[in-house]
């Protein structure tokens, strides 16, 4: 029995994935659970030529985001794949071969029990950073002051990354600098919300 969405896009069926293979550009760019997908759409209109990847656990929203940047025309440097990201990175390669990798509003579940579901932990980083180019950066944005704090905490511990915010020392951006927003982004400024937007660069 067939299931809605099962046509979503998924990578392909391999130990090791090129990168490159995937998403045409001068530089790779992935963000981790793109939802509804704006922020890709926005990403790929103001810079092409940024190669885009995005890795969305929702095979709906999967299959929704890839056909609308193929119906804008961006479909051969910008794709969407239903996947776990947990388990598609260590898949994923070259080493060094991001530039950025965006994660927008992450990590929902509160009760311990769901504490393995977390994306934003030591295994995460440990494939972040074996990704990322050398000066590559990673941007974290959530609007749970308590989330941002422990993600300060948990990459401030890990000395493959440095702070790359507005102030020495700081991961901290009072500003969004890469054009392109996703919904709750947007809906959190509507609400008047603040939003903790945090980038590190990896040690080159």
């Amino acid at each position: 029995m067939t299931r809605p969405y099962d046509d979503a896009p998924r990578l392909p069926e391999a130990d090791r994935i090129e990168l490159r293979s995937l998403a045409n550009g001068e530089w790779i760019e992935v963000e981790l659970g793109p939802g509804r997908g704006w922020f890709l759409v926005e990403r790929a209109e103001a810079e092409p030529r940024a190669a885009l990847v995005g890795l969305e656990i929702r095979r709906k929203w999967a299959a929704i985001v890839d056909a609308r940047l193929a119906t804008r025309g961006y479909g051969a440097r910008a794709r969407v794949f239903a996947e776990d990201a947990r388990f598609a990175l260590p898949r994923l390669g070259p080493d060094g071969s991001v530039r950025r990798f965006f994660v927008h509003f992450p990590d929902p579940w509160w009760k311990k029990r769901h504490a393995k579901r977390l994306l934003v932990q030591g295994d995460f980083l440990g494939e972040v950073a074996r990704l990322l180019e050398p000066g590559g950066e990673l941007f974290v944005q959530t609007d749970v002051d308590e989330r941002a704090a422990g993600y300060e905490e948990l990459v401030a511990e890990d000395p493959r990354f440095v702070p790359g915010g507005d102030a020495d020392g700081s991961p901290r951006l009072a500003e969004n600098p890469y054009s392109a927003r996703s919904p709750r982004e947007r809906r959190a400024i509507a609400d008047g919300l603040p939003v903790n937007r945090l980038r590190w660069t990896r040690l080159t």
